[in-house]
């Protein structure tokens, strides 16, 4: 075939399918249906077009030799597919339903086909075999056709997700018992149920690991073409062949799952690893090219249809009955019989029925079973009755999923009311309304008066306004309770706080290391108060301000190994991500003040920046704490701040100026190379200094004073310096060795079994009541800000006390203290003693 021709043939396609979309709206289709019968038409006319003009006889010759195979569907479309659906996807809200999602693309997939082939192998000759394939080719959903409805319809977003993550991981569950059942049915081996779950949970999890590798590897890999949005976007492209082909050729592992999962991790974290401006141009990039592989996948897949149908029986087509009703059967008992009880358990969460409803008519099968049928119509070595039955049973059932399920989605949904605002939101839209008419209104009026526009005009302009706010009730807001509000304008708050970090990341007014840190502790946020409200963001707000995991395990190390590098990293990525939020925080505040008010009122805006104020007094609390141990580090962040943000506006400035022809592309350039060069020094961070030099630090413990230079030297190298951070419960035992400690800078509390609290500051010791005095006084130490100690181990103590009598006698000084002091303490505590009354004093004039 000529490429000039293929080439001809290929935009007359794209040509054809660009008009699908408009009609398949003014018909009040399915796009995915439209396409499925435009497919079939080419299929049954390009073998009878000697009667078309010239050109379209041509471009009609032109598909009559495009030799579409299973391969081109499998690895030409597929990862597309896969992969745009996985970008576009929430990985937060993903998870948040990984349970009903797995049991649906897992366990679904295999009660199908377990469903459908003892069905008909139970009234056909076919064998075991063969209708087990089939069940595991007909088990998987089409995202794109279901999704297109849902997205033409308005359902909720929710139920998009349950069902397009189901989708994108039942292929490939689908194509893993399938290709087991080939192997077997090709000779390969007996029919094993120990094999089949094995190759699958290989195959499911090996898949898993290997798209998570690339997609963090291509993660990587965007932070050196930042600045070059066509390679970021190509190499995108070029993650969703390789993911695919690797894992399948060379890993042995599922392609699907591994395009999957690197689209999700591209998806959510390669946003802040970008360019400012690429993460938006490759979304519209893959929708681009998810449109075009749909389109194409579906017409050819539909072509097919007549050749695949054209020996089909009456027989046949009481089978391929059977198998839509077995196939409806088997999906309802999961997801009205299996579905709830998961939600029952932690493992799922709860899902409405009117969704199960829909989950259950809405499997609607596409091109990636009939791309599986093809597969099996070119394996020479299966029987051809099996290859024909298996080709017209998939062909059959696929047009009746998408003729029947398909067409009847729509109104399915509509009646549900399932594409309609709830009551919370429609009362929040009509508000907003009534406010944004009566600004607009106002506005139109001053335009008007400034372009001396009649009143006549005006009000047939006012009529309009008018008419918009008869069809809406504004009092509706009254009518929800105090809490509604508040959470209703909690959640405005928190999806404006995700926007505002993302807006920080394009001007670059923090790095993507900050970024990806601070936009997963505000989704974090806005799930809580979204599940929870005023009690879960008061939730988040103290989980916000904790010390990380990686904090603590980096603490962790420190404390047991002395490596301070990795804790001085994670104490400054807690310094950047505090002043962010404080400054997120305030602006919060002011945006609350502004917009929040004239939606919900005074009185729930007023506990919404009273929730908010407490949220920013914690990270004050935070941030002070940092600031006064590290006081060199808070002044380069704020004016790395303040730098960033400079930046941002200079650059925003030359933008503005260039798009209104102020300066040219080459003035806007130059000045451009300018503004990095002004503003390097921002970005270079100094270390943040944690490291803590014992011969230092017992230079501030009164306790060493006096001692000989060679002492000193002896003493700090038995002494480990260690960090404690505000809060943090400092270890008197290391494994089975008790320890002792120097309080070189800071201050702790100790807290007594009585409930009373002692304070020690720089200079003090505890802990050595256990070495010095073998007591079994026990007492929980904290650290009252980021305090510098100095460790000294059981076996240490002994050498030191042995080699120096002067601070051997310092020691029994404290110890002989204490000792007194706890013994009075034990004596009250027993009743031994009492407490004495103070004498009375004399009333009797001197």
């Amino acid at each position: 075939m000529q490429i000039g021709h293929l080439v001809f043939g290929l935009a007359g396609l794209l040509a054809m399918v660009s008009f699908m979309p408009p009609v398949a709206g003014r018909l009040r289709l399915p796009y995915s249906v439209l396409l499925a019968i435009v497919g079939f038409v080419l299929g049954l006319i390009i073998h009878v077009h000697s009667w078309a003009p010239l050109v379209m006889s041509d471009f009609l010759d032109s598909l009559q030799q495009f030799e579409v195979s299973s391969e081109t569907f499998l690895f030409v479309f597929l990862p597309i597919l896969l992969f745009e659906t996985a970008l576009a996807l929430n990985v937060r809200r993903l998870m948040d339903d990984i349970g009903p999602i797995l049991m649906m693309a897992i366990v679904a997939v295999i009660v199908c086909t377990v469903a459908v082939g003892f069905s008909l192998d139970s009234v056909s000759g076919y064998g075991l075999v063969v209708c087990l394939m089939l069940g595991a080719i007909v088990a998987t959903t089409d995202p794109i056709a279901v999704v297109g409805v849902f997205r033409e319809v308005g359902a909720p977003k929710r139920l998009t997700t349950l069902v397009e993550g189901e989708s994108l991981f039942n292929d490939a569950a689908s194509i893993a018992l399938y290709s087991v059942l080939v192997t077997m049915l090709s000779g390969g081996g007996d029919l094993s149920v120990g094999h089949v779950f094995y190759r699958f949970v290989f195959s499911f999890v090996g898949g898993g690991v290997a798209g998570f590798l690339m997609g963090r590897l291509a993660s990587g890999l965007f932070i050196w073409l930042r600045g070059w949005p066509t390679a970021e976007v190509t190499l995108t492209i070029a993650l969703a062949y390789l993911t695919f082909y690797i894992s399948e050729h060379y890993l042995g592992v599922s392609g699907v799952v591994a395009t999957v999962i690197a689209g999700l991790v591209v998806g959510s974290s390669g946003r802040t690893r970008m360019s400012p401006t690429t993460f938006e141009q490759l979304s519209a990039s893959w929708s681009q090219f998810g449109f075009w592989a749909n389109s194409l996948i579906f017409v050819f897949a539909a072509m097919l249809i007549p050749r695949m149908i054209a020996a089909i029986t009456w027989t046949q087509v009481l089978l391929i009955l059977l198998v839509f009703v077995v196939t409806l059967a088997a999906r309802a008992v999961m997801v009205f019989g299996v579905l709830p009880v998961l939600g029952l358990t932690r493992l799922g969460t709860k899902v409405s029925p009117a969704y199960r409803v829909v989950m259950w008519w809405g499997g609607l099968r596409g091109a990636v079973s009939l791309a599986l049928a093809l597969a099996v119509t070119e394996q020479e070595n299966i029987p051809y009755e099996a290859r024909q039955f298996i080709a017209v049973a998939t062909t059959g059932f696929v047009l009746m999923t998408l003729f029947i399920n398909g067409i009847s989605l729509r109104p399915l949904i509509r009646r549900l009311r399932l594409n309609e605002l709830s009551p919370f939101d429609r009362t929040l839209r009509n508000q907003a309304l009534v406010i944004a008419l009566e600004d607009l209104r106002t506005r139109t009026d001053e335009i008007a008066a400034h372009e001396n526009i009649g009143s006549d005009v005006q009000g047939r302009v006012h009529a309009v306004f008018d008419a918009a706010q008869a069809s809406v009730d504004g009092s509706e807001i009254r009518q929800l309770s105090h809490e509604q509000k508040v959470s209703m304008g909690l959640a405005i708050l928190a999806s404006r706080e995700e926007e505002m970090f993302f807006d920080t990341l394009k001007a670059q007014v923090v790095d993507w290391r900050t970024a990806e840190s601070l936009l997963a502790r505000a989704e974090r946020m806005r799930e809580a108060v979204r599940s929870g409200g005023l009690d879960g963001f008061d939730a988040a707000i103290a989980a916000d301000v904790r010390y990380s995991t990686a904090f603590r395990l980096s603490l962790r190390v420190h404390h047991l190994f002395g490596f301070q590098s990795w804790l001085a990293r994670e104490l400054a990525k807690r310094f950047a991500n505090l002043i962010n939020k404080r400054s997120v925080a305030q602006r919060l505040i002011q945006f609350a003040e502004k917009e929040i008010q004239p939606l919900l009122g005074v009185e729930a805006t007023a506990a919404i920046i009273k929730a908010h104020r407490r949220r920013l007094s914690l990270l004050e609390t935070a941030l002070q704490a940092l600031n006064l141990q590290y006081p060199l580090f808070a002044h380069w962040l704020q004016e790395s701040y303040l730098g960033r943000m400079a930046r941002a506006l200079e650059r925003s400035h030359y933008r503005d100026m260039l798009s209104h022809f102020l300066i040219t592309g080459e003035m806007y350039a130059d000045l451009s190379k300018q503004i990095d060069q002004r503003w390097s020094h921002i970005d270079k961070r100094p270390a943040l200094d944690i490291a803590m030099s014992a011969a230092e630090l017992i230079k501030r413990v009164p306790m060493f004073e006096g001692l000989s230079a060679e002492s000193l030297r002896f003493v700090a190298r038995l002494l480990k310096p260690r960090l404690a951070v505000p809060d943090q419960e400092i270890a008197m035992q290391i494994g089975r060795t008790r320890v002792m400690y120097f309080v070189a800078s800071g201050a702790v509390t100790i807290h007594l079994p009585d409930q009373t609290t002692v304070e020690l500051g720089t200079g003090e010791i505890f802990g050595e009541m256990a070495l010095a005095a073998a007591t079994e006084f026990e007492a929980r130490v904290t650290s009252l800000g980021y305090s510098r100690l100095l460790m000294l181990t059981e076996g240490d103590f002994a050498t030191l006390l042995a080699r120096d009598p002067a601070l051997r006698e310092k020691i029994d000084a404290v110890v002989k203290q204490r000792l007194r002091a706890l013994e009075v303490w034990q004596q009250f505590q027993s009743g031994a003693r009492q407490h004495e009354a103070l004498p009375e004093l004399s009333t009797k004039p001197l």
